[in-house]
Parts: structure tokens; sequence; C-alpha cells
């Protein structure tokens, strides 16, 4: 009676334990990289604004940065 109540015991415990390692989730996720964009420190920038007596008007931006690149955006709008 006795290694019958063991042996039902050990069945119980290892059932549990199997059922307890059956619920476990893991969940991994792949970050991607940080992106660190150095931006240089001497950037000149030019703001252009003209207004039309017909109700148009437009602005110029520019910017040029410390090597010598240039940017320029113009948009132009009319009411």
């Amino acid at each position: 009676m006795r290694n019958q109540l063991l042996a039902a015991a050990t069945l119980l415990t290892l059932l549990g334990a199997q059922a307890a390692t059956a619920e476990t989730t893991v969940i991994r996720r792949d970050a991607p990289d940080t992106v660190v964009v150095d931006r240089p420190s001497t950037e000149r920038k030019t703001v252009e604004t003209r207004e039309t007596g017909d109700g148009c008007a437009s602005k110029t931006v520019s910017k040029t940065n410390e090597y010598g690149d240039r940017k320029t955006v113009h948009k132009e709008s009319c009411d």
C-alpha cells in the first residue's frame, strides 16, 4: 500500500511538472539597431518669403552644411 501511494505521488509530481513547463511561453523580439545621426554643428539656413498682389505666396528655404552641401526647397501656394 505504501509503495502504491509513493508511486501515485511520484506520478502526480511528474505530471504536474510537465504541465507547468508546457504552459511556459518565451517571446523574443529582435529590435532594430539604434540609428544615430550626427548633424553638422555649423549649418546655415536662409528663409525667403514673397507675397504677390494676386493672393499667391512663395517660400524658399536653403540650407548649407559645413561641407558645402546645399539643399533648397521651394513652396508656392495661391488662395
